[in-house]
């Protein structure tokens, strides 16, 4: 009989999944809404629902099922909230385990699952140390440290983007706080420094929706404010990331995320000032994209109730 495990990614819009064969090869994967009426009390019916109609279609039985959730979770599975999706604190590995009287049930926070995934598959292919940065409408972190996602003592373990970069800063970050990197390195926080002091000559004065995209196209082109946004981007990421690395020294670090597919000009400006910031012994790191894209998550949490 086969034998197939499951990868699933719990999105604000749409759960990811994915069926795997017991020798990690994708074999399916799809998309289910996230429900998140009366908080989120539909979402894992909804997984268990979808999980069970792929069983019966393709028979054999499931082994293991890797969840990520987008929130602090402990090395337990409980998840520390998550507002998000409405949930308060509670056992998202016990809670699917008795719905589908599977054991082997591995839950973690998405980003770091993410990290995982591309560590196994993707960017970070090679390597059993690395730092992952998702650079989207946020900042994303995962550390995996000797093939072991760096979780923390509350499951709150690699939340580069709320790093504080910026002592001098006035307005808020989502969080709460002031300064995060989030608001320097993210796509919305490129954005936001694009528009502060913008000349009249910049390819982008005209634009009536800016976004990270042109920056960085315009920035390819030669345009001189464009070239200094990214710049100051850059430094941001890159003294950050030095920062980790004086912390956890990994083997290299993958950057994910939709402000990723500016390509290669990212990790140039990036290398730059994580060398100047950093001492002799951690320079020169290895930094790759990410390449998974948006399959990232259910390799992870794949790779994570397979091998730990």
């Amino acid at each position: 009989m086969a034998v197939y495990y499951v990868g699933v990614d719990v999105g604000g819009t749409t759960v990811k999944m994915g069926l795997f064969s017991d020798t990690g090869e994708l074999l399916e994967k799809w998309e289910i809404p996230t429900r998140k009426e009366n908080n989120g009390e539909y979402i894992l019916p909804d997984v268990i629902d979808s999980i069970e109609k792929k069983r019966a279609e393709m028979g054999g039985n499931i082994k293991g099922i890797g969840i990520g959730i987008p929130g602090p979770v402990t090395d337990d599975g409980v998840v520390l909230k998550c507002a998000n999706l409405g949930w308060d604190v509670f056992s998202v590995k016990n809670t699917i385990a008795d719905l589908t009287g599977v054991g082997n049930v591995k839950v973690g926070n998405d980003a770091n699952i993410a990290a995982l995934g591309e560590m196994w598959k993707g960017g970070g292919r090679g390597y059993d140390s690395i730092v992952m940065v998702t650079l989207g409408t946020g900042v994303g972190g995962g550390i995996i440290h000797k093939g072991k996602i760096l979780t923390g003592s509350r499951g709150a373990g690699g939340e580069i983007g709320h790093m504080k970069v910026e002592i001098g800063e006035t307005e808020s970050c989502g969080c709460g706080s002031k300064g995060c990197l989030e608001q320097y390195a993210s796509a919305t926080g490129i954005v936001r420094l694009a528009k502060k002091h913008m000349p009249e000559d910049s390819c982008l004065s005209e634009e009536t929706d800016i976004t990270a995209k042109k920056i960085f196209d315009g920035a390819k082109d030669g345009d001189s404010y464009c070239m200094e946004i990214v710049e100051r981007f850059g430094k941001y990421l890159g003294v950050a990331l030095s920062n980790v690395a004086h912390v956890v020294d990994p083997e290299a670090f993958v950057i994910g995320g939709g402000v990723s597919k500016a390509g290669t000009i990212i990790l140039d400006v990036i290398e730059k000032y994580y060398n100047e910031n950093s001492m002799y012994a951690l320079k020169n790191k290895n930094f790759h994209l990410a390449e998974l894209g948006n399959d990232a998550g259910i390799y992870g949490a794949v790779r994570l109730v397979m091998f730990t």
